[in-house]
């Protein structure tokens, strides 16, 4: 069998240690979980509103949002 598509492929560029720390089972919790997520959908959603995928878009940003506030709460507990 084949794969469907056929779309261009990624190149590891090294740079993003937090990537490569969550890939390889180093994260340090749900906190720095939540974080790479937001910053990941955070970028996934440009790259869909970029190609007018709005429903994509839609969920992503809904997703962000919900990551954004986990991090807000997180926050706001650290200073109490």
């Amino acid at each position: 069998m084949s794969k469907a598509g056929g779309g261009r492929k990624r190149t590891a560029s090294g740079g993003n240690r937090r990537y490569q720390a969550v890939e390889s089972g180093e994260e340090g919790g749900p906190d720095e979980a939540v974080a790479f997520i937001a910053e990941t959908v955070a970028e996934l959603t440009k790259l869909a509103e970029r190609h007018r995928l709005e429903v994509l878009s839609h969920l992503l940003g809904m997703a962000l949002l919900e990551a954004q506030e986990h991090l807000r709460l997180r926050s706001k507990r650290k200073l109490s």
